[in-house]
């Protein structure tokens, strides 16, 4: 199982104008937190479009600093900070020690945890969730862990009383993995879901999710599809043992199923409850009109330096040869992909030239193609000549997905190709139809496709594995340019195989250069998020990674 996409920027040309009254994105907006002190107490609302809030681990894809986190602790956690990346940290348990090269990894549970109905939490209720993730009618989480636990391949979950050997608690503290091969990165792979713990024995039925037996600062009191979800505190949940979590307010209340248009009118009026409120979802230019007049909105706005790498797919199984691939480095218009994608460049985000998103650890910053943001097609049109095509290409197959307005990207880019002499035609595909050719099909027929990729754990691991891994092609995996590379494969697999942080890292930038070398994707931008907060929600901030607010810190003012 691989990460998410990012499909949430929404492109409004008329939005252009608007940046230099708002400043979204002047130092004292980027990532900035309201100046007002949490206190302790209150509720705070999240106004989300979504019908659901899936609070079953197993079920979950959630990032530790979003919605399961206020209900579920896990393994470990990640402690993140204004103008500080992203550190892995203890969360039900410490941060893990690795032995046999890496190969086994050993962790030590907190003394004295509780699950919500005063029931200790024990390394056997981490296994039983871990275990929970492997029985098919549990699937849909992050499943990173699937294929490096040893029998974790053929595993179908403990329901039928089966268990996972390599998952040993020789006491109720500790924890032993056993992976099929070194992997240094276990210690953010225990960050996910898939490492909350639940009660041993229990979690058989479909909707656990509708009444889970907490582990984090609160309890679901009261859930309505489509409506509410209701969270109140845990009795039983150790402030003193929990450095990830803020746990201030007394009750936090998801409104569900609620328009974008309308949360953002009620969140510019700020008026009554909504002063106590965010929203989940990205701020559109077409919402960011509203704040066109209303200094205090403005203020309120908060967007983030950086997020998820936009990037356009090449299908290297169709564009074989990599100087054709080149060509395409130098005949985009990233310019014109940037106000496509948000209405003006600086909302939209910096210019992509690297793989790895800006915010991980042991990031280079270089270009390998350095060219125009608006492109450069007469030095594309030469690449095409030198590799036989001095009449360009047609006709080429390039397919979006219609929703976030990838069409309008698509249309952005298709001008700019044409001045290099590629033509393509636009194949706009509802979601599921898309995904099952990108994601899905053996053989699809797309030449270019448009997507993009926020990392589900702060690790370069993260940024290259998922798209561009030989195994990820195909059978929902995300690497949509069909790159295959069996060096880049084994390299992959070395990198992931360090301990040594320092050491990955310097291997992870020289597979960002040589994957970049053969050109199976076209970095566009690195997107930024906006979000907007109520006027008494405290403490609500991005930091460099992820590209989202860090809901448990977020807090009433006093």
């Amino acid at each position: 199982m691989v990460s998410r996409q990012v499909r949430k920027l929404v492109a409004v040309a008329a939005a252009a104008t608007l940046l230099a009254a708002c400043n979204a994105n002047d130092p004292g907006n980027t990532g900035a937190s309201s100046a007002a002190e949490a206190a302790q107490g209150g509720t705070l609302r999240i106004l989300s479009e979504g019908q659901t809030v899936n609070y079953d681990p197993a079920k979950s894809s959630s990032l530790p600093i979003t919605s399961l986190g206020f209900v579920h602790r896990r393994l470990t956690g990640w402690v993140n900070a204004e103008g500080e990346q992203a550190a892995v940290a203890p969360d039900l348990g410490d941060t893990g020690k690795a032995s046999d090269g890496g190969k086994t990894w050993t962790f030590t549970l907190k003394e004295g945890l509780k699950f919500g109905d005063g029931s200790p939490i024990r390394s056997h209720d981490v296994k039983w969730g871990v275990e929970r993730t492997f029985a098919p009618a549990f699937s849909g989480g992050l499943g990173y862990h699937k294929q490096l636990l040893v029998g974790g391949g053929d595993y179908r979950g403990p329901f039928e009383g089966e268990r996972l050997a390599s998952i040993e608690t020789p006491d109720d503290r500790t924890i032993v993995f056993r992976l099929t091969r070194p992997y240094g990165d276990w210690p953010w792979i225990t960050s996910t879901p898939a490492f909350a713990p639940v009660p041993e024995g229990k979690g058989a039925e479909p909707d656990y999710g509708e009444h889970p037996v907490a582990s984090g600062p609160y309890q679901l009191a009261e859930y309505q599809r489509g409506v509410r979800a209701r969270l109140v505190r845990n009795p039983h949940w150790d402030r003193a043992s929990d450095q990830i979590r803020g746990g201030l307010p007394d009750e936090v209340q998801f409104q569900l199923g609620q328009e974008a248009s309308v949360v953002s009118q009620r969140l510019v009026a700020d008026s009554g409850e909504d002063r106590q409120a965010f929203g989940s979802s990205f701020a559109s230019p077409a919402q960011l009109a509203q704040l066109q007049g209303n200094a205090s909105a403005k203020q309120r706005l908060v967007t983030s330096k950086t997020g998820a790498l936009a990037y356009l797919a090449l299908n290297t199984e169709k564009l074989t040869d990599p100087k054709v691939r080149q060509a395409f480095q130098y005949a985009v218009d990233k310019t014109s992909y940037q106000i496509a994608s948000a209405g003006a460049a600086q909302l939209a985000g910096d210019t992509a030239t690297t793989l790895i998103t800006q915010g991980i650890a042991g990031r280079e910053q270089f270009d390998l193609y350095p060219a125009q943001p608006a492109g450069e097609p007469e030095k594309a049109k030469r690449l095409l000549a030198e590799a036989g095509f001095p009449d360009g290409l047609k006709d080429l197959d390039f397919v979006v997905p219609k929703s976030n307005d990838y069409p309008a990207k698509a249309q952005a880019l298709q001008a700019a190709l044409a001045k290099a002499g590629i033509a393509v035609n636009i194949r706009v595909l509802d979601t599921d139809a898309y995904t099952a050719e990108t994601s899905q099909a053996a053989n699809p027929t797309y030449d270019l496709t448009l997507s993009s990729w926020q990392p589900d754990f702060p690790s370069a691991n993260a940024n290259i594995q998922p798209l561009f891994a030989s195994s990820e092609i195909g059978g929902g995996g995300y690497n949509l340019s069909r790159y295959r590379n069996p060096e880049v494969d084994a390299l992959i697999e070395a990198a992931q195989s360090e301990v040594d942080p320092v050491a990955a890292n310097r291997r992870w930038v020289e597979l960002d250069k040589k994957i970049l070398a053969d050109s199976p994707v076209v970095p566009l931008i690195y997107t930024r998020n906006s979000f907007l907060r109520g006027s008494e929600v405290a403490n609500f901030y991005i930091a460099d990674f992820p590209a989202y607010p860090n809901y448990l810190q977020a807090g009433i003012a006093k």
